[in-house]
């Protein structure tokens, strides 16, 4: 007949890897039963360590007897499951040494402060049939040693002792206790305390039948669930183990998701305050924008631009690209983009405000090697003229009545910013007439393919497509749109790049 496995054993930190071994002077680290007796009937009246860890066995396999008075049942210092009774497989202990070992599915530590060392939890099987690993500590300082990232699931006995808080003058003991001045005063102390301890764990709170209301609270508090300790089985604690570990899983998962919900939602309202908002009162010129990160799930990217209006009546407009179209190109267009308006407002204009814009560049940036490209236009106030500089960017596409789309020159272009220090970018004066279109764009909205080859539309590409599209009528908001659509058509799906593209019209 197989010999019950005691429920409660008192389990030296040496054997587990919480403290030093001891020398072979100090005698053995198990006591030996008289002959005729099994080892456990001694343990009632051993004085237990405070360093000592105690862990309750839940597995029932019959015990190898080695001789009289001895057995094989789990020692001091392994954890539940796991002995050299059971034969299933090896295992290593912390401190290396090699032990057989049951498979387990879950590991419980139990926090309850016993002297008696009474069982309060009953054997325990995982849904498998398997036995499920108890660790038992009786304070939180001795909890704190053996919260592992194998526990899945805690115990908690409310009526623990809770802390006290250090105070001047106050020893603290071994168990966390100080002088108990604060005991009484929260009665989930400890509770608290454990939940801060292991915010990931799935936490029981035991208590006794009478004290339902507790429980409750402790569960108002961030415990899973609540049982009574007089009224447990291993059928109901295993189940209500298991529920807890996945309730604690689905609560996790779902913080987490509105956790990134709730990030995703203020960065986009972080991303769309960064974007432009065109100061244009008391402008005749109608503004109209579109634009696409090439990063997923973005709503900036390395593009930039900006239209206001200055209070001699010129309207200045500007498109960039920085190199690159990752989180840092898109700070770097900001950057420059708010410092471009600065400087606007400020008077500057041509080649002495693109000159200050590259320095904001060089100091700017995080690599040597970074650069922006900008196209930047000053309309006159009569809407009739206009001042262009290029630095290394695509000439802007001019449309009028009666005539076909063309880019405007750009044989005057000058480099990139933060290419060559001192360049210079020479201002080109352009005619507009009493009705035009003006449409400024970055080289996202050329770059991308024709068809399944390598081919890209390129420039000549994007004015055939503009004409096209401004003879079937299309002005605004809606030549744009039509004009991304289609680009992104031909190239078979999203774009590689970030793209920009800034309309300004003018009716006579």
């Amino acid at each position: 007949m197989p010999v019950p496995v005691p429920r409660q054993r008192a389990i030296p930190a040496v054997e587990c890897g919480q403290a030093p071994a001891a020398s072979p002077d100090s005698g053995p680290s198990t006591e030996q039963a008289p002959p005729g007796t099994h080892p456990a009937e001694n343990l009632a009246g051993r004085r237990e360590n405070p360093t000592e860890k105690r862990e309750k066995p839940t597995d029932t396999s019959p015990e190898t007897s080695t001789g009289p008075g001895t057995s094989t049942s789990p020692g001091p210092g392994t954890d539940t499951g796991t002995g050299t009774g059971t034969g299933t497989g090896t295992g290593r202990t912390h401190s290396g040494r090699t032990e057989s070992a049951v498979p387990t599915n879950l590991t419980v530590l139990l926090i309850e402060d016993d002297p008696a060392g009474s069982p309060i939890v009953p054997d325990l099987l995982d849904q498998a049939g398997k036995p499920i690993r108890v660790r038992t500590a009786r304070n939180l300082t001795e909890a704190g040693r053996l919260l592992t990232d194998d526990v899945h699931c805690i115990l908690l006995d409310l009526a623990l002792s809770a802390p006290a808080p250090a105070r001047t003058g106050t020893v603290t003991d071994a168990g966390g206790n100080g002088d108990g001045a604060a005991e009484g005063e929260d009665e989930l102390a400890v509770l608290r305390h454990v939940l801060e301890l292991a915010p990931r764990h799935a936490v029981l709170a035991l208590t006794s039948s009478s004290d339902a209301e507790r429980g409750a609270e402790a569960v108002a508090v961030g415990a899973q669930d609540y049982l009574f300790r007089d009224e447990l089985d291993g059928r109901l604690l295993s189940r209500a183990i298991r529920y807890a570990v996945e309730r604690k899983r689905s609560d996790s998962a779902e913080r987490r998701l509105a956790e990134g919900r709730l990030r995703a939602q203020e960065n986009r309202r972080l991303e769309r305050g960064l974007l432009p908002t065109p100061l244009l009162a008391g402008s005749p010129l109608r503004f109209a924008a579109r634009y696409r990160p090439g990063r997923s799930r973005a709503l900036l990217g390395g593009d930039f631009y900006d239209v206001v209006r200055t209070p001699d009546g010129t309207v200045h407009a500007m498109i960039g690209d920085v190199c690159g179209h990752g989180p840092d190109e898109a700070a770097l267009g900001v950057e420059l983009r708010i410092a471009w308006r600065a400087l606007t407002l400020a008077g500057l204009c041509g080649d002495q405000l693109l000159g200050t814009l590259q320095q904001v560049l060089e100091h700017e940036r995080s690599d040597d090697e970074i650069f922006a490209t900008l196209c930047a236009v000053d309309i006159s106030p009569d809407g009739r003229r206009a001042g262009l500089c290029l630095a290394g960017h695509p000439s802007p596409l001019l449309s009028r009545p009666g005539m076909p789309a063309r880019l405007l020159p750009y044989d005057n272009n000058g480099p990139a910013l933060g290419l060559l220090p001192g360049a210079r970018w020479p201002r080109m004066q352009v005619e507009l007439g009493a009705e035009w279109s003006l449409m400024l764009y970055t080289d996202g909205l050329i770059e991308g393919h024709v068809g399944g080859g390598r081919e890209r539309l390129g420039q000549d590409g994007m004015v055939e497509m503009v004409r096209r599209q401004l003879a079937e009528g299309l002005t605004g908001e809606e030549l744009l749109r039509a004009t991304v659509n289609e680009v992104r058509e031909l190239n078979g799906g999203e774009l590689a790049d970030d793209l920009a593209v800034v309309l300004l019209d003018r009716t006579a």
